[in-house]
């Protein structure tokens, strides 16, 4: 006789099923996201026209207007997710982000020098992201590594130098010109607007090169979570586990920034929401990295249609959204502690 324990479905399964479930919401919200605006489209136009059939005038404002926009923002928030939850699988602590951490502020002055002090374009902000990602991820993690690891020394390290960032970023605001000052501005506040193709190959090379190696981390990073020892009597390679998905984290969170600015709160957000949803142990990397990806999508077609005529960035949507979402966060642990 078959059982309610053995008819229930298994914590591995919930997660599949979660996760393709999620990959479907992010098709649907960016279909719908391409579909609406001052020239809707119907689903099935949407659909027609991404198979090739569409008239010339869908096919030029689909192709060149809007699917560069929605592509960057899925990808960006799918990089941004996955990254979050490398962080707070490592940290075991869900304010693991690199938003709290200092990874994105390091991004963030990476593009502020290049167009501050060096005055480049695009492509050199977008260097100087992913640069400025780095050099911050190799001083936090000098400066928090300590005897083998890290517990919650890199949340404290992030933090410090997350402050002494947001600083230098302010300090290089007052000394840009107003024109590369209000652009410098607008790339700080996250947003997707006038996105293109250039946009999202950068993020997209990240996600197929960098995402797969991160995504087989899964298993050894919720064998790591036990603790350090558990995992090495396991027979999981500790340090290499950790230095790899630290570097596939941070790679994946300067491309997001790189493409579509310090988006706030995805990486904080998305990672804990797919885990409690999935019901399933360990960091829940592709659950996480498709939800990502709906949720920034979702929040940027909020930005656009939120205020009639005019379109709020969606780095303020997030903030606004995520900063709710922390401040319950924070308030849900006091009270458990």
């Amino acid at each position: 006789m078959t059982t309610s324990l053995q008819r229930r479905p298994s914590a591995a399964a919930r997660a599949r099923w979660t996760g393709g479930a999620f990959a479907v919401l992010a098709v649907v919200v960016a279909v719908y996201a391409v579909g609406s605006g001052d020239y809707p489209m119907t689903f099935a136009e949407v659909v027609r026209t991404l198979a090739g059939h569409g008239s010339p005038a869908d096919a030029f404002i689909v192709n060149e207007i809007r699917l560069p926009r929605v592509v960057t923002g899925l990808l960006a928030g799918a990089a941004l997710a996955l990254s979050g939850a490398v962080f707070q699988s490592l940290v075991r602590n869900p304010l693991g982000s690199p938003d709290v951490l200092g990874f994105t502020q390091g991004a963030a002055a990476g593009a502020l020098v290049a167009v501050v002090i060096v005055g480049g374009g695009a492509a050199a902000v977008a260097g100087g992201a992913v640069l400025g990602g780095i050099a911050t991820s190799a001083a936090i993690h000098l400066l928090a590594w300590r005897d083998g690891g890290y517990g919650h020394r890199l949340i404290l390290v992030g933090i410090g130098v997350a402050g002494v960032l947001t600083g230098v970023n302010s300090y290089l605001l007052t000394r840009a010109q107003i024109i590369d000052a209000a652009r410098a501005v607008l790339w700080l506040t996250g947003s997707l607007d006038g996105r293109g193709w250039g946009n999202a190959a950068t993020v997209a090379v990240a996600v197929c090169v960098v995402g797969p190696a991160v995504v087989a981390c899964g298993r050894p990073l919720r064998t790591l979570e036990l603790g350090d020892d558990p995992a090495h009597a396991l027979g999981v390679r500790v340090a290499s586990v950790r230095f790899g998905a630290l570097a596939g984290a941070v790679l994946l969170s300067a491309a997001a920034a790189a493409a579509a600015g310090p988006v706030a709160f995805v990486a904080l957000a998305a990672p804990q929401l797919a885990r409690r949803l999935t019901g399933a142990p360990g960091p829940n990397l592709v659950p996480s990295l498709c939800l990502g990806a709906a949720l920034l999508t979702a929040a940027d077609i909020v930005g656009q249609r939120a205020v009639p005529g005019h379109q709020i960035p969606v780095g303020v949507v997030t903030g606004l959204l995520g900063g709710g979402y922390l401040i319950w966060l924070l308030a849900r642990r006091r009270n458990d502690g």
